[in-house]
């Protein structure tokens, strides 16, 4: 099988300076490539049929004995290749701020509430067509350190899995309209031309009635039209 070059130009810059974190965790010297081996390429298995129903479902899943606040969404999208074939089989891990912009973790310490219903961390695995989804809650928008004033969008953050540690990706998806997307350096970061492909499209189809709202994003690994990711 012929892959595509990967187009390093369409993901963020490992030092990016308005993103001021960057500067002191990122590497300044060259890369040194290690060889993957057997072990690297096949292992270790990740407990895909231990993924329960109730772990792609935010809404149901935290520690309360009631649902969450906020704006009920579903999640959903495709995994595909460079040529939009579906992959199955990957493993979706998803973590975001609840309604009010709050992580449930102990660094997370700004003034707003907890919300004991909502853990706000969930996983799936894609089907044979590479579709995923989730039900949760719109997270809010959140106050950083970054610098004066910095606040960062409603954003979902996604990790996935293949076959092995080494095929790990991580991203952030956003929302559409969000006006603080002109304003936050980490989605600035990555270029012009590929942005668009961290937004999700609001989805009518993927709406549940008089229950959530739907949107729709799909990730592409590589190649043509591949999703940024992060750390690359």
């Amino acid at each position: 099988m012929v892959f595509e070059p990967r187009d390093w130009k369409s993901h963020p810059p490992l030092i990016h300076p308005a993103y001021r974190s960057t500067v002191l965790r990122a590497p300044t010297k060259p890369l040194v490539p290690l060889g993957q081996t057997l072990s690297e390429l096949t292992g270790p298995v990740y407990g895909h049929d231990h993924v329960d129903p109730l772990d792609s479902d935010l809404i149901r899943n935290g520690a309360g004995d009631g649902e969450p606040l906020g704006e009920r969404i579903v999640v959903t999208g495709r995994i595909l290749d460079e040529d939009a074939r579906p992959l199955p089989d990957m493993l979706i891990e998803i973590w975001q701020a609840n309604a009010a912009g709050r992580y449930i973790h102990k660094a997370d310490q700004h003034h707003a509430p907890i919300d004991p219903n909502f853990f706000g961390g969930g996983r799936a695995v894609s089907g044979a067509d590479g579709r995923y989804r989730f039900h949760t809650v719109r997270p809010g928008a959140y106050p950083w350190a970054n610098h004066a004033n910095a606040w960062r969008p409603n954003h979902i953050h996604f990790s996935l899995f293949g076959p092995a540690l080494a095929c790990r990706l991580v991203t952030q998806m956003y929302f559409p309209g969000d006006p603080l997307l002109e304003l936050d350096p980490i989605f600035l970061a990555t270029p012009e031309a590929a942005r668009e492909r961290l937004i999700a499209r609001f989805s009518i189809e993927q709406t549940e009635p008089g229950f959530a709202l739907g949107y729709a994003f799909d990730i592409v690994l590589r190649g043509r039209s591949q999703t940024p990711m992060e750390g690359e």
